[in-house]
């Protein structure tokens, strides 16, 4: 397992720098404002579906499944469950693909803003809605594919597969816009092409990888085959249970649409400085434990499972606490030096850092579900995380509303209110502080919830020196933030500093908080046997 994750660690390193440069040229090549935040709606909902399909409930469904056959069947067998499930699963999706071509306006208009509606930026929505979608047919169907490789322990490919999307976004901005015109709104659909390109790219990319492993054949249209049906079984419960994190995202969308301009982007960004943790060590985790949990549980070696879970658990705390606490104490200071030149202004990183103080709070709470949910999904039990995605779910729209109401009437001043409700907020910057906050909480109420309801199975038993390790972590952790918190006093404000000293700062800091984490933690007794599981 820590072979699998460090391969797949190391790939999906390389696409999250990538995405961060990826945002980095949208941000200063158009800025945060109203046609930004049309392009990040457009990209968001199928992406938010691709979550759904591909790295949350079709994965958690489709590996469990696959593995049995792989470990009890021939490879004959396997290979006639891949072309079914490929037909069923491409046939379904190009179905949904389509309806969403035919109602974009409608779409367009559920995310619309609250305040100062602009058609014309409606109808750039529509369109960036109608080349955006098709991209979910294609990355779900390299889903498929990566479940398959991962299956095999080849979890390189899979991983490195996202940087395409990546570099043809890149491409998009700075090659691709200047040639569409000269309005923005003409030149944002740039970056619509290339998600349409990059989705058929990933797919091809996968392909040769498959035919490896002769597990390349053509799709068929399998909705009686009884592997495809008991992928279908398991994973309509996981739509819920494996992607509650991305409902919310969702349905964060539509609020943040009534929100000031700016409030998607500033959303968008936030979210990026959480995908490299959780993606390099949350997602990479979830992906590697998923397969050794589910062989495990078919051999009904339940020592072995307990230990794979156990040790996801120990590896996930390791990185996603001083994440968090790096990005509480860091998130001004990474923006600006990050993002802030041309477009990009010091009102939006003070913006944008308030994401991601909402946000980054719940940072262990979205790695460790990465890590339980498997635990639920290997022995194909998926109406446990159903029942506590749906409380997190309502939560979180009950903590959204409930924090927007605290933040308006601290935040709003009295001018504002007395142009009624949906314009002050609509013309009132930092209300989005509210959504990430409520996220953040509505995550550590689902793991509470899975936590909870894994104890009654019976099917972990910690291992010993859990007390140990709990109070190297806290230690190390306090070590860190207090050299951070020194550093951050005796240096200036990032925003007004330029570009170099930026660069050489934000070096000292995150040099210093690292060296001081892994410092303390070896003093403490860390030695590398311990990241190996036992």
């Amino acid at each position: 397992m820590l072979r699998g994750l460090l391969s797949f660690s190391s790939m999906t390193m390389v696409s999250r720098v990538l995405g961060l440069v990826r945002d980095q040229v949208i941000t200063t090549t158009f800025g945060t404002n109203a046609v930004t935040d049309a392009f990040w709606v457009a990209f968001r909902v199928p992406n938010f579906l691709r979550r759904l399909f591909a790295e949350g409930s079709f994965a958690t469904a489709f590996v469990p499944v696959f593995t049995e056959v792989k470990e009890t069947r021939s490879h004959e067998e396997l290979r006639e469950l891949m072309a079914r499930v490929a037909g069923t699963l491409g046939g379904v999706l190009m179905l949904v693909t389509a309806l969403a071509l035919i109602f974009a306006p409608h779409l367009a208009s559920l995310f619309s803003s609250g305040v100062d509606t602009d058609p014309a930026k409606q109808g750039l929505l529509v369109d960036l809605f109608r080349l955006t979608f098709p991209f979910l047919l294609f990355v779900s169907l390299t889903a498929l594919a990566g479940g398959a490789l991962n299956s095999f322990q080849r979890f390189a490919m899979p991983a490195l597969t996202p940087v395409i999307l990546n570099l043809c976004m890149i491409a998009g901005a700075l090659w691709l816009a200047p040639r569409l015109g000269g309005t923005p709104e003409k030149q944002i659909m740039a970056l619509g092409w290339a998600v349409l390109a990059a989705g058929l790219l990933q797919l091809l990319f996968q392909l040769p990888a498959l035919k490896g492993i002769n597990l390349l054949t053509l799709p068929r249209w399998g909705w009686r085959h009884p592997g495809v049906r008991k992928v279908m079984t398991l994973m309509v419960p996981t739509l819920f249970g494996s992607s509650v994190a991305q409902i919310n995202l969702l349905l964060d969308t539509v609020i943040a649409a009534k929100l000031t301009d700016g409030s998607q982007s500033w959303l968008s960004l936030a979210d990026r400085f959480l995908e490299l943790p959780l993606g390099v060590f949350g997602v990479a985790l979830g992906t590697v434990i998923l397969p050794a949990l589910a062989r495990h549980h078919v051999g009904t070696d339940r020592d072995g499972f307990s230990n794979a879970l156990d040790w996801g658990l120990r590896m996930t705390l390791l990185i996603a606490v001083p994440a968090m606490f790096g990005l509480l104490l860091l998130a001004e200071p990474l923006i600006a030096t990050l993002f802030q030149y041309r477009q990009f202004t010091a009102f939006d990183t003070r913006m944008t850092a308030l994401a991601v103080y909402g946000l980054s709070f719940g940072l262990p709470a979205f790695a460790l579900l990465k890590v339980v949910l498997p635990a639920f999904y290997a022995r194909q039990d998926t109406k446990t995380p159903v029942r506590a995605g749906l409380v997190a779910l309502v939560a979180n729209m009950v903590f959204n509303f409930a924090l927007l109401a605290v933040l308006y009437q601290v935040m709003v001043p009295e001018e504002l209110r007395s142009q009624g409700v949906m314009a002050a907020l609509g013309r009132q910057p930092g209300l989005h502080l509210a959504l990430g906050i409520a996220s953040a909480l509505s995550s550590y109420l689902n793991l509470a919830l899975l936590w909870y309801w894994l104890g009654k199975t019976d099917v972990y038993q910690r291992r010993p020196g859990w007390g140990r390790y709990v109070l190297r972590l806290v230690l190390s952790c306090l070590a860190m933030v207090a050299v951070l918190l020194a550093l951050l006093h005796w240096l200036p404000a990032f925003t007004g500093m330029d570009k170099w000293q930026r660069i050489g700062s934000l070096a000292l800091l995150v040099g210093s908080g690292g060296v001081t984490y892994l410092v303390a933690q070896l003093a403490l007794g860390l030695r590398p046997r311990d990241l190996r599981g036992h």
